[in-house]
Protein backbone atom coordinates (compact mmCIF):
# COMPACT_ATOMS: atom_id res chain seq x y z
CA UNK A 1 0.00 0.00 0.00
CA UNK A 2 0.78 3.27 -0.61
CA UNK A 3 -0.62 6.87 -0.97
CA UNK A 4 0.38 10.31 -1.75
CA UNK A 5 2.11 12.78 0.95
CA UNK A 6 -0.98 14.65 0.78
CA UNK A 7 -3.40 11.81 0.86
CA UNK A 8 -1.42 10.93 3.87
CA UNK A 9 -1.67 13.92 6.21
CA UNK A 10 -5.73 13.84 5.23
CA UNK A 11 -5.79 10.04 6.49
CA UNK A 12 -3.98 10.99 9.29
CA UNK A 13 -5.66 13.72 10.26
CA UNK A 14 -8.92 11.27 11.10
CA UNK A 15 -6.81 9.50 13.84
CA UNK A 16 -8.34 10.75 17.39
CA UNK A 17 -5.65 12.56 19.87
CA UNK A 18 -5.45 11.80 23.16
CA UNK A 19 -9.19 12.06 24.97
CA UNK A 20 -7.83 12.97 28.34
CA UNK A 21 -4.03 13.93 28.25
CA UNK A 22 -2.12 12.70 31.37
CA UNK A 23 0.01 15.43 32.38
CA UNK A 24 2.66 13.18 33.68
CA UNK A 25 3.07 11.71 30.34
CA UNK A 26 3.73 15.09 28.73
CA UNK A 27 1.10 13.51 26.16
CA UNK A 28 0.68 16.10 23.02
CA UNK A 29 -0.40 14.75 19.86
CA UNK A 30 1.86 14.52 16.73
CA UNK A 31 0.29 16.63 13.59
CA UNK A 32 -0.60 15.22 10.68
CA UNK A 33 1.09 17.78 8.93
CA UNK A 34 4.17 16.81 10.54
CA UNK A 35 3.19 12.96 10.43
CA UNK A 36 2.91 12.76 6.74
CA UNK A 37 5.89 14.90 6.72
CA UNK A 38 8.22 12.30 8.27
CA UNK A 39 6.65 9.36 7.22
CA UNK A 40 7.19 10.87 3.80
CA UNK A 41 10.68 11.67 4.23
CA UNK A 42 11.10 8.22 6.13
CA UNK A 43 10.17 6.49 2.93
CA UNK A 44 11.97 7.89 0.71
CA UNK A 45 14.89 7.35 2.36
CA UNK A 46 14.08 3.71 2.10
CA UNK A 47 13.50 2.92 5.68
CA UNK A 48 9.80 1.88 4.99
CA UNK A 49 8.81 0.25 2.91
CA UNK A 50 9.01 -4.01 3.37
CA UNK A 51 10.19 -2.91 6.89
CA UNK A 52 9.22 -3.55 10.36
CA UNK A 53 8.72 -0.23 12.39
CA UNK A 54 7.91 0.22 15.93
CA UNK A 55 6.71 3.21 17.33
CA UNK A 56 7.94 4.03 21.03
CA UNK A 57 5.72 5.96 23.20
CA UNK A 58 2.83 5.80 20.29
CA UNK A 59 0.34 7.48 21.67
CA UNK A 60 -2.96 7.39 19.41
CA UNK A 61 -0.80 5.44 16.62
CA UNK A 62 -0.15 8.02 14.38
CA UNK A 63 3.36 6.97 13.21
CA UNK A 64 2.57 3.03 13.52
CA UNK A 65 -0.64 3.57 11.15
CA UNK A 66 0.75 6.12 8.74
CA UNK A 67 4.00 3.36 8.69
CA UNK A 68 2.14 0.93 7.01
CA UNK A 69 0.08 3.17 5.03
CA UNK A 70 3.87 3.72 3.52
CA UNK A 71 4.44 0.35 2.95
CA UNK A 72 5.78 -1.15 6.32
CA UNK A 73 5.72 -4.72 6.51
CA UNK A 74 4.34 -4.35 9.74
CA UNK A 75 4.48 -1.91 12.67
CA UNK A 76 4.03 -1.66 16.61
CA UNK A 77 2.83 0.55 18.87
CA UNK A 78 3.95 0.73 22.71
CA UNK A 79 2.82 3.10 24.95
CA UNK A 80 2.29 2.97 28.75
CA UNK A 81 -1.48 4.52 28.41
CA UNK A 82 -3.92 1.92 27.71
CA UNK A 83 -6.90 4.57 26.82
CA UNK A 84 -4.19 5.56 23.87
CA UNK A 85 -3.31 1.78 23.05
CA UNK A 86 -6.66 1.44 22.82
CA UNK A 87 -8.09 4.08 20.36
CA UNK A 88 -4.86 3.47 18.03
CA UNK A 89 -6.39 -0.47 17.66
CA UNK A 90 -9.90 0.55 16.93
CA UNK A 91 -8.49 3.07 14.34
CA UNK A 92 -6.09 0.25 12.46
CA UNK A 93 -9.57 -1.61 12.45
CA UNK A 94 -10.92 0.81 11.05
CA UNK A 95 -9.01 1.40 8.13
CA UNK A 96 -8.48 -2.31 7.70
CA UNK A 97 -5.08 -2.98 8.66
CA UNK A 98 -5.37 -4.46 11.48
CA UNK A 99 -3.15 -7.24 9.81
CA UNK A 100 -0.20 -5.42 10.14
CA UNK A 101 -0.21 -3.24 13.05
CA UNK A 102 -0.10 -4.35 17.10
CA UNK A 103 -0.16 -1.86 19.75
CA UNK A 104 1.15 -2.96 23.18
CA UNK A 105 0.47 -1.66 26.61
CA UNK A 106 3.73 -1.86 27.88
CA UNK A 107 6.75 0.50 29.58
CA UNK A 108 9.22 0.92 26.35
CA UNK A 109 11.61 -0.30 28.87
CA UNK A 110 9.93 -3.98 28.52
CA UNK A 111 9.33 -3.85 25.17
CA UNK A 112 12.41 -6.73 23.80
CA UNK A 113 11.52 -7.17 20.21
CA UNK A 114 14.01 -6.00 17.08
CA UNK A 115 12.76 -4.21 14.13
CA UNK A 116 14.70 -2.22 10.89
CA UNK A 117 13.24 1.41 12.31
CA UNK A 118 11.51 3.19 15.29
CA UNK A 119 9.88 6.22 15.22
CA UNK A 120 9.15 8.25 18.16
CA UNK A 121 8.18 10.83 19.56
CA UNK A 122 8.99 10.74 23.37
CA UNK A 123 8.29 13.38 26.32
CA UNK A 124 10.40 16.18 25.97
CA UNK A 125 10.80 16.40 29.45
CA UNK A 126 9.75 20.64 29.51
CA UNK A 127 6.96 19.68 31.98
CA UNK A 128 8.30 18.20 35.33
CA UNK A 129 11.47 17.64 36.84
CA UNK A 130 10.99 13.68 37.46
CA UNK A 131 10.78 13.52 33.68
CA UNK A 132 13.87 15.76 32.38
CA UNK A 133 15.38 12.84 31.23
CA UNK A 134 12.49 11.06 29.83
CA UNK A 135 13.46 11.33 26.40
CA UNK A 136 17.14 10.04 27.19
CA UNK A 137 16.05 7.02 27.63
CA UNK A 138 14.06 6.69 24.26
CA UNK A 139 17.02 7.45 22.87
CA UNK A 140 18.75 4.61 25.06
CA UNK A 141 16.20 2.29 24.72
CA UNK A 142 15.73 3.20 20.78
CA UNK A 143 19.15 2.20 19.51
CA UNK A 144 18.78 -1.08 21.01
CA UNK A 145 15.92 -2.07 19.06
CA UNK A 146 16.96 -0.63 15.63
CA UNK A 147 19.62 0.27 13.57
CA UNK A 148 17.71 3.25 11.90
CA UNK A 149 16.30 5.98 14.64
CA UNK A 150 13.92 9.02 13.82
CA UNK A 151 13.34 11.19 17.25
CA UNK A 152 11.73 14.13 17.98
CA UNK A 153 13.06 16.54 20.20
CA UNK A 154 12.87 20.50 21.20
CA UNK A 155 15.37 22.02 18.69
CA UNK A 156 16.91 23.94 21.59
CA UNK A 157 18.27 20.70 23.00
CA UNK A 158 19.42 19.37 19.64
CA UNK A 159 23.51 20.02 19.88
CA UNK A 160 23.19 17.70 23.17
CA UNK A 161 20.98 15.27 21.28
CA UNK A 162 23.18 14.87 18.58
CA UNK A 163 25.96 14.68 21.36
CA UNK A 164 24.24 11.96 23.19
CA UNK A 165 23.28 9.98 20.07
CA UNK A 166 27.00 10.03 19.21
CA UNK A 167 28.19 8.61 23.06
CA UNK A 168 25.53 6.12 22.30
CA UNK A 169 27.71 5.21 19.02
CA UNK A 170 25.07 6.03 16.45
CA UNK A 171 25.88 9.08 13.96
CA UNK A 172 23.09 11.57 13.20
CA UNK A 173 22.28 11.56 9.19
CA UNK A 174 19.52 13.97 8.77
CA UNK A 175 17.82 17.17 10.30
CA UNK A 176 14.33 18.20 10.13
CA UNK A 177 13.07 21.47 11.86
CA UNK A 178 9.36 21.35 12.13
CA UNK A 179 7.33 24.25 14.31
CA UNK A 180 5.12 22.05 16.41
CA UNK A 181 1.86 23.89 17.54
CA UNK A 182 0.64 22.62 21.24
CA UNK A 183 -2.65 23.58 22.30
CA UNK A 184 -3.77 24.91 25.52
CA UNK A 185 -4.39 20.94 27.08
CA UNK A 186 -3.41 21.49 30.46
CA UNK A 187 -4.72 23.15 33.44
CA UNK A 188 -1.66 25.08 33.71
CA UNK A 189 -1.59 26.14 30.23
CA UNK A 190 -2.61 29.78 29.75
CA UNK A 191 -2.55 30.17 26.24
CA UNK A 192 -4.84 28.55 23.55
CA UNK A 193 -1.41 27.87 21.53
CA UNK A 194 2.20 28.05 21.45
CA UNK A 195 4.37 26.79 19.18
CA UNK A 196 7.62 25.28 19.65
CA UNK A 197 10.66 24.71 17.43
CA UNK A 198 10.96 21.31 16.90
CA UNK A 199 14.15 18.67 15.40
CA UNK A 200 13.68 14.98 14.00
CA UNK A 201 17.11 13.41 13.88
CA UNK A 202 17.52 10.73 11.83
CA UNK A 203 19.88 7.63 13.46
CA UNK A 204 21.70 5.07 12.36
CA UNK A 205 24.04 2.93 13.98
Amino acid sequence: MFIKKRQLEIVLQDIPPHQSPKVNLEQYSTPSIIAADVLWNAHSIGDLEGMKVVDLGCGTGIFAIGSVLMGARESVGVDVDEDAVSIAKAQALKMGIEDRTRFLTSDIQDFKESADTVIQNPPFGAQKANRKEADRLFMVKSLGIAPVVYSFHMQETEEFVVNFFKKQGANVSHLFHYTFPIPKTYDFHRKEKVEVGVVVLRVEK
